[in-house]
């Protein structure tokens, strides 16, 4: 069957659509991809203003008539943590409803690292062994830890790339005091919750997901997208430690101008390489292996493992 994943994050809203069935491997058929930047249209009370909420409106209809278009048979729609915290998150679920007719399905943070572990376990298969997994959103930092499909341990930190950007480093570039300050936030947060993970004993893998992870693999020198999903890309920490101050010296647009780099996450690239060279270090991870799958993966496997059992 033809299933559509609809994923409304903090950076963009993405529709993935693929050809799947239980016991298969899920083909990627189509995606569609709208930066909303959900996670800096909240006001200052930190709820999502009218504007924001016409704009979500808008691109999830987008969606569902790209789902339509390409032949979707069911769609799944969730939300994770720019509406997650959002002040006034009932309020925009229920106008999306009355408007779109789709429900979002609002995962804890917890829940996003579970589904991304999944999917990462997937991946590897069970010759990976124990895995670490790493994955940094638009709005927070998961971990999850473990040997089998349902992870040991798993954390979310509100260490995502936006939100650090939008709230921590307003210079462009940054002033160095504002870089300094997050790299001291952003090990803080990360090394609360080492102790949860180490009590578990060393990875046998450690893994990487997300945009930002792709992105400051390809920098370094990993394979570019178009040589396909199947090449091994791989992440070295001393490789990222020589970036950081480089990326605190550059403007967005410089940065938008390395390989691998877009325009609308360049802003971002700076925090996400803090948090990542944080994770690594802090966990002692010399390099990670990066993988293609991830949340959105996790949502349609889990599903097909229910239709399969039903």
């Amino acid at each position: 069957m033809r299933l559509g994943v609809l994923d409304v994050g903090s950076n963009t809203v993405h529709l993935l659509v693929v050809d799947a069935h239980p016991g298969a491997c899920p083909l990627p058929a189509h995606s569609h991809k709208v930066e909303l930047r959900l996670a800096q249209l909240l006001d200052d009370s930190g709820a999502i203003g009218d504007e924001g909420i016409d704009k979500l409106i808008a691109v999830v209809r987008d969606a569902l008539q790209a789902a339509e278009d390409k032949g979707v048979e069911n769609v799944l729609p969730f939300a994770t943590s720019a509406v997650r915290e959002a002040g006034n998150a009932d309020d925009v679920l229920a106008r999306v409803e009355a408007e779109t007719g789709v429900r979002l399905q609002v995962l804890t943070g917890e829940e996003e690292a579970r589904l991304t572990f999944l999917a990462v376990r997937r991946w590897f298969g069970w010759s990976a062994g124990k895995l670490l997994v790493l994955d940094i959103g638009g709005g927070s930092l998961e971990i999850a830890y473990g040997m089998d499909e349902e992870p040991d341990a798993a954390v979310s930190l509100p260490l995502g790339a936006g939100r650090l950007t939008a709230g921590r480093l307003p210079g462009d570039p940054p002033d160095p005091e504002d870089v300094r300050a997050l790299r001291r936030h952003v090990r803080a947060e990360i090394a609360r919750t080492v102790g949860e993970f180490s009590r578990f004993g060393a990875p046998d893998h450690v893994v990487g997901t997300s945009k930002t992870f792709r992105q400051l693999a390809r920098i370094a020198g990993a394979a570019r997208s178009a040589e396909g999903l199947y090449v091994q890309r791989e992440l070295k920490r001393e490789s990222l430690e020589a970036w950081v101050p480089r990326l605190a010296g550059m403007t967005t647009e410089q940065r938008s101008e390395l390989p691998g780099v877009s325009d609308g996450r360049a802003s971002q690239l700076l925090a996400g390489a803090l948090v990542a060279e944080g994770a690594m270090d802090l966990f002692g991870v010399e390099s990670l292996e990066i993988c293609p799958w991830a949340l959105r993966e996790g949502v349609i496997l889990r599903r097909l493992d229910h239709m399969g059992s039903d």
